[in-house]
């Protein structure tokens, strides 16, 4: 099984990727919709935010936003079609991401095993912080691995990463 620290490390693979994905787009870039019934790369970063807060609060740290400040990105909000409150700028999030990988880095990269493996109730059920913090990672990737189609959708038309 996954360790810590190297449950860190597999986030900072993602951070890395989403940097890749998000170079040379703009703010406007990142409001563009598919023709699909997913939603667009800004409304995207942003809940990938919502849940790394999560993963901070899960292992110990302080989340990185305010209550409410990401509601605009929760599951099953209405999607980003064009700017408006509580839409923040892709810089920003890109740069929430970053600082949020540093975050992951200092509380899970050096939370021990004991803590790592803490049984905890959630939704009326016991699990591991293990296992918590394991479905937040996965769903982390499933969510940066949407960012490369949503790069394209941009008109980059570059190398897939």
């Amino acid at each position: 099984m996954i360790d810590a620290p190297q449950l860190a490390k597999a986030f900072g693979r993602n951070t890395a990727i989403l940097t890749m994905q998000t170079a040379g787009l703009s703010h406007t870039d990142s409001l563009l919709q598919t023709p699909y019934n997913i939603n667009c790369l800004n409304w995207t970063l942003g809940h990938i935010l919502v849940y790394r807060d999560r993963v901070l609060t899960r292992s110990g740290a302080s989340p990185q936003f305010e209550s409410g400040e990401l509601d605009r990105y929760r599951r099953e909000s209405e999607p980003i079609e064009q700017d408006g409150p509580g839409v923040l700028s892709l810089d920003h999030l890109v740069s929430a991401i970053e600082s949020s990988q540093e975050a992951i880095d200092r509380s899970l990269g050096q939370m021990d095993d004991e803590v790592f493996a803490t049984e905890l109730e959630e939704d009326g059920r016991t699990i591991t912080r293990a296992a918590l913090l394991h479905f937040d990672y996965f769903h982390d990737t499933y969510h940066t691995g949407q960012t490369e189609i949503l790069r394209q959708v941009a008109g980059t038309d570059d190398k897939i990463i």
